[in-house]
C-alpha cells in the first residue's frame, strides 16, 4: 500500500488547527505581541525537550512528544504571521482572522512539502524521528544566527524558508508517530 503523504499531512494539519483554535478560545491573539526571536525561543524550548526525552528515554512531565511537535508547528506558523504583519503592541485582530491566516500558512507549508517531496522521493519516510528533531534544532540555530544578523543572509534562505522547513519536519515526525502508533 502506497502511503498518501498529502492525506496524512492534512490529518496532522487538522490536529494543529484544532489546537490553535482551542488555544485561541483560551488566550485570544495574545501571541501577536511576541517578537519573532521570542517565538524562535519558544520553538527551541519545545524541540530541546523532545530531544532530551529521546536521549534519556524517560520523561517526568506527563505530556508526550507529539503535543510538542504540534506546538512547534503552531509557533512556527505564528512566526510566519509575525514576519508578514509585524509585531503588535497589543492583540490586534479577531480570532477568525488569525485562524484564516493560520490555515493559509499551513496550506502554503503543505504545498511546499508536496513540491519538495516530489523531488526528494519521500526520503523522510526512511529517517528517524530523532534525526527530524536534530534537523529542527539545526534550523532553529540557523534562524537565531539570521536574527542576530538582523535578517540578512549572503547566500542562504531566509527566516521564512526555515520556519516552513520546521513545520514540515515536525509534520513528518507526527506522521511517523501516527503510523507507528506512538503515544500522541
Amino acid at each position: 500500500m502506497k502511503d498518501n503523504t498529502a492525506q496524512q499531512f492534512e490529518t496532522i494539519m487538522q490536529q494543529c488547527i484544532t489546537v490553535f483554535e482551542d488555544k485561541m478560545k483560551d488566550y485570544g491573539v495574545a501571541w501577536r505581541i511576541l517578537r519573532t526571536p521570542s517565538l524562535t525561543d519558544q520553538i527551541y524550548i519545545k524541540a530541546n525537550r523532545i530531544r532530551s526525552i529521546q536521549q534519556k528515554g524517560v520523561q517526568k512531565v506527563d505530556e508526550g512528544i507529539a503535543p510538542e511537535f504540534v506546538a512547534i508547528v503552531n509557533y512556527s506558523v505564528m512566526a510566519l504571521i509575525q514576519l508578514e504583519l509585524g509585531v503588535a503592541d497589543e492583540p490586534d485582530m479577531e480570532d477568525e482572522a488569525a485562524i484564516t491566516l493560520f490555515k493559509e500558512y499551513l496550506t502554503k507549508s503543505r504545498d511546499l512539502m508536496l513540491d519538495k517531496n516530489h523531488d526528494y522521493g519521500e526520503a523522510w519516510r526512511n529517517m528517524r524521528i530523532s534525526s527530524l528533531t536534530d534537523i529542527i534544532l539545526m534550523k532553529l540555530l540557523r534562524i537565531k544566527q539570521i536574527e542576530n544578523n538582523k535578517g540578512k543572509t549572503l547566500v542562504s534562505e531566509g527566516l521564512d524558508a526555515n520556519y516552513y522547513d520546521i513545520i514540515n519536519y515536525s509534520v513528518f515526525a507526527l506522521i511517523k508517530m501516527l503510523l507507528q502508533g506512538e503515544k500522541q
